[in-house]
């Protein structure tokens, strides 16, 4: 396990060496923190994996290693990328550090800085590219490696990938992360350029896409996307959170010559349809109360309902001026989410569909006591064991909320400031209401509750489970 980490190391290590260009072309002064972090990341991760031998024996990673790696994976990469940070002088506390740099690789958005137009470009690219590599899991990138280690990595993917079923797009795993990759390149590249052409710099256009298809929401700029004032790169931001907030394995079947899989696919009508009818609902109750045009009230609401759904958390206006039926239903948003195995957060659309499904089929046992109904998903059925982990990863979503809830409390933050932040965070949204609304940050937080806020997004992040399960004893047992 010491020596996967290790390897895991060793790549955010050098991952920390791509901001160097833009620190150079600044001429920021962000290179020697850059080298610095990278070097103690690298060193540590090589003596790890030089000193720890691998298992001989192939296929040695047992699913409950495959969970504890892919957690002390996400804690390594959330200490030891706020080195950067830490070194630089931008944010001279550990814990704001450690915070940063868990809502960057969680792709929560949630950050501590109180002006991001100030820091050196360098760091603010390292920032946005700590989203980038999170959003399909800088695991699934690892695995990639993992066949040259001589051991197994599907329980690597299994505890990463987010939802209650994997879906292996090709028999070797090596070419299911490779898959994935590549689509998650394509759309990035795609974005990149149509940022370009709507006014962005190089810098900003990369960030802004890095928080788009990873749905993380850190940006350059302290206004977020409402700094640019434009139609065009609202539409363009839009559209690719959303893409980001579907299934990949569904864009590579549309990427196969299959669009039609997007249209097939329950969970992505689903999805959809409900960012279609918020959208709506929102546009008629802002109009004439907020926006006095039509055209905005439609253009902002189908932006920041596309924003919160998706779990990216950009914003192009202060949504907390809304009228309290919108704000309701943006905290319905952070609590659905987006799809499974899409970059979002939440409790994802899937498992919403199945629990309603079931509460109808309950329903209709009230009217037909003997009638025998299947829970089906599209044509699929749901076998017991997926429900049952459905029910109970909702179960813990909301009990790990509440306690999250009381202890961030317990600080003294106000009562909408502490229900916002905790939904927010353990849904790797970002932004929430009161002091941590979308014009304010994190910073004024309590310690406490930063650490707090912080475990709510490793535990969003890895869905609950993957987390939880390493505090049971019997984990450790033979």
């Amino acid at each position: 396990m010491l020596h996967i980490l290790g390897s895991l190391m060793v790549c955010i290590g050098l991952c920390m060496l791509v901001p160097l260009g833009f620190s150079f072309y600044y001429a920021d002064g962000s290179a020697w923190p850059l080298l610095i972090s990278a070097a103690i990341t690298v060193s540590l991760g090589l003596f790890l994996y030089l000193f720890f031998r691998a298992s001989k024996v192939k296929g040695a990673i047992s699913h409950r290693e495959g969970m504890a790696i892919t957690t002390m994976g996400w804690l390594a990469a959330s200490i030891f990328g706020g080195l950067p940070f830490y070194f630089s002088g931008v944010l001279p506390h550990i814990v704001d550090c450690i915070f940063e740099t868990t809502s960057g690789f969680t792709t929560t958005g949630a950050s501590v800085i109180q002006n991001v137009e100030i820091v050196a470009p360098g760091i603010l690219f390292w920032r946005s590219l700590t989203h980038w590599l999170g959003g399909l899991g800088i695991i699934v990138l690892g695995l990639a490696i993992l066949p040259f280690l001589g051991v197994g990595g599907m329980q690597l993917y299994k505890a990463e990938v987010p939802g209650p079923a994997v879906d292996k797009l090709k028999p070797r795993l090596k070419d299911t992360a490779m898959i994935l990759w590549k689509v998650y390149v394509a759309f990035t590249v795609a974005e990149t350029i149509l940022l370009l052409l709507g006014g962005m710099n190089l810098l900003d256009a990369l960030c802004h896409t890095f928080g788009t298809l990873a749905t993380g929401g850190f940006s350059t700029k302290n206004a977020s996307i409402g700094y640019y004032n434009s139609v065009y790169i609202d539409v363009v931001v839009t559209v690719f959170m959303l893409l980001g907030g579907i299934n990949f394995a569904l864009h590579f079947q549309a990427f196969r010559g299959k669009p039609l899989a997007l249209w097939r696919d329950a969970e992505c009508r689903f999805f959809i349809g409900f960012w279609l009818l918020l959208t709506l609902i929102i546009t008629i109750n802002c109009f004439g109360k907020t926006y006095d045009s039509f055209g905005k009230s439609l253009q902002y609401a189908s932006f920041t309902v596309a924003s919160i759904t998706t779990t990216t958390g950009f914003a192009t206006g202060n949504f907390e001026l809304w009228p309290p039926l919108a704000l309701c239903l943006l905290l319905l948003c952070m609590f659905v989410g987006a799809s499974v195995g899409s970059t979002g957060g939440a409790v994802k659309c899937m498992r919403i569909m199945v629990v309603l499904k079931h509460g109808y089929r309950e329903l209709i046992r009230l009217i037909h006591p003997r009638a025998v109904i299947r829970l089906k998903l599209g044509d699929q059925a749901v076998p017991p064991e997926i429900f049952a982990s459905i029910a109970g990863f909702i179960f813990l979503y909301l009990g790990l909320a509440a306690v999250s809830m009381f202890l961030v409390a317990a600080t003294g933050v106000d009562l909408v400031t502490t229900i916002t932040a905790v939904m927010a965070c353990i849904g790797n949204v970002g932004p929430g209401l009161g002091e941590v609304g979308p014009m304010d940050n994190y910073a004024g937080m309590p310690v406490f509750a930063k650490w707090i806020l912080s475990l709510d997004m490793l535990l969003g992040r890895l869905e609950i489970y993957t987390v939880i399960i390493l505090l049971v004893p019997r984990f450790y047992r033979k």
